[in-house]
């Protein structure tokens, strides 16, 4: 017989992003008490001001593209005048309505997830919270009265509060020409000439979707080339397309300043330089919002970028604290934070738990073709780090890349030498995002690249160059396979 007296695991979550809110559903589910607080909405900066809407805007931009290229494959748009004559129409868009749009799909979501977590019995506070030892959240919520204060006492206490833009003081936003990623919806109209400084993912994305939408982009990379870190064939494609679009890219420049003037604004580059433009969105990283909320007070160990430090079951350095999400030092993406949340709580319940790998996570950038990676990188294995093979496939061989008038990409595999078990790979492809499931789950589970060579691809499609390119490592992997000792 249960005992009577025995009470519900409890369990309080700061902040209802990815993180939060997975923690906070998967505890209800297992049956604990739950608050959340959340200071703006269910969602956090992920749905409301980040993920949701940049990803709407990109949709856009890549249905104009579309239109745009029609005539690659023969279909062609005309208008016709008075007199009846015919004369090519030009693709507009309505930011206006675009914005609208995309904000109001953010509030459905963040709705969605609202009605999700109250269903599930999550108690939902909006207010500022901040953590008061290892064991209570105290919070502070506006009323007609003044503010008020109430503390929620917890056995677990989950923190996720995300990240905002890094704002420099040489070029500090105005929300009407300098702009962060988050006040870009409030635009009107196309910008005529949108300078963006920052050619990380961010950047590169928003640089890519407002070029498609009809602006002049002038990108500002401090590197040598744009997405640096990232795989290097895979940076060159985009950057090439980016400038066969008509994209401005200064690479190996650095933006000292910005500054508004009475109709634009003006970049000035370290070196003298100054570029012109009508708008300038800065792209140049986030900070964690961890500062204030009681962490360091609480014995809660932080990077020296301010990130919370956290294991690979998302524990932090105090045992009832747990972190997930753009606030910790794991990689910032919507779906590790939301692996985070489920793997924090079913570690501090008790339940079964694989820690995080974070190389088996799959990640894309949504430009134009998009990159989608996952495993080990090339760059590793020319280090040494691990022994691999590399094997690259241009998709200007696919059959139904030819059929689609893809003219960029390539799908690209990492096998372990001898054993030919795949360790990881890049897509850059239109929807790379979804091209590259198979490979992960191939990098997760130990595939081979003869297991993957044998799974039957639909023909003609763009992910037949996967199971192609798998087909082709089986000669490459098995040529350089190391000579066994005969002791062995």
């Amino acid at each position: 017989m249960a005992n009577l007296f025995e009470r519900k695991q409890r369990v309080a979550v700061l902040g209802g992003g990815p993180g939060g809110y997975e923690a906070a559903l998967t505890a209800a589910q297992l049956g604990a008490e739950v608050t959340l607080v959340e200071r703006v909405g269910i969602g956090g900066s992920a749905v409301l001001t980040d993920v949701v809407p940049s990803k709407s805007l990109i949709a856009t931009a890549e249905a104009a593209t579309s239109i745009a290229s029609s005539g690659d494959v023969g279909v062609q748009f005309f208008a016709r005048t008075d007199a009846g004559t015919p004369t090519r129409a030009e693709v507009a868009v309505n930011l206006r309505a675009v914005n609208q749009r995309l904000l109001r799909l953010a509030r459905q979501q963040s709705e969605d997830m609202r009605s999700s977590l109250e269903r599930a019995g999550v108690h939902l506070v909006q207010g500022d919270g901040r953590l008061d030892g290892p064991n209570r959240l105290v919070v502070s919520t506006d009323s007609s009265n003044g503010t008020d204060f109430d503390s929620v006492e917890a056995d677990t206490v989950v923190i996720s509060v995300g990240a905002s833009p890094r704002v420099l003081d040489t070029a500090r936003p105005d929300g009407e020409r300098i702009l962060t990623w988050t006040q870009l919806y409030n635009l009107k109209a196309v910008p005529e000439h949108l300078i963006v400084v920052g050619s990380g993912v961010t950047g590169a994305e928003f640089a890519s979707a407002y070029r498609a939408l009809g602006a002049q982009v002038t990108l500002i990379s401090s590197r040598d080339q744009v997405l640096p870190g990232e795989d290097a064939d895979a940076a060159h494609v985009i950057e090439q397309v980016f400038k066969r679009n008509g994209m401005q890219v200064l690479s190996k420049s650095r933006a000292a300043s910005v500054e508004a003037t009475a109709d634009g604004v003006v970049a000035t580059l370290s070196d003298g330089r100054k570029v012109e433009g009508s708008h300038c969105l800065m792209a140049v990283g986030s900070v964690p919002n961890t500062s204030g909320i009681g962490l360091e007070e609480a014995g809660v160990q932080l990077t020296k970028s301010g990130h919370i430090f956290v294991n690979r079951v998302a524990r932090t350095s105090l045992p009832s604290v747990y972190a997930a999400g753009d606030c910790s030092n794991f990689l910032p993406l919507a779906s590790v934070a939301s692996m985070q949340g489920r793997t924090a709580i079913f570690h501090a319940m008790g339940e079964a738990v694989n820690p995080i790998e974070l190389r088996n996570v799959a990640s894309n950038i949504f430009t134009q073709p998009e990159i989608a990676t996952v495993g080990w990188a090339e760059q590793q294995i020319n280090d040494g780090l691990v022994q691999g093979v590399v094997y690259k496939l241009p998709l200007k061989s696919n059959a139904r890349a030819k059929m689609q008038s893809v003219k960029d990409g390539f799908v690209k595999l990492f096998a372990r030498t001898g054993s030919g078990t795949v360790i990881g790979g890049v897509v850059v492809a239109p929807r790379a995002s979804e091209l590259i499931l198979p490979i992960a789950m191939a990098v997760e589970h130990g595939l081979t690249v003869d297991q993957i060579a044998r799974a039957f691809a639909v023909y003609p499609s763009i992910s037949g160059s996967i199971t192609d390119a798998a087909r082709a490592m089986h000669v490459v992997v098995q040529s350089t396979a190391p000579e066994l000792d005969p002791g062995d």
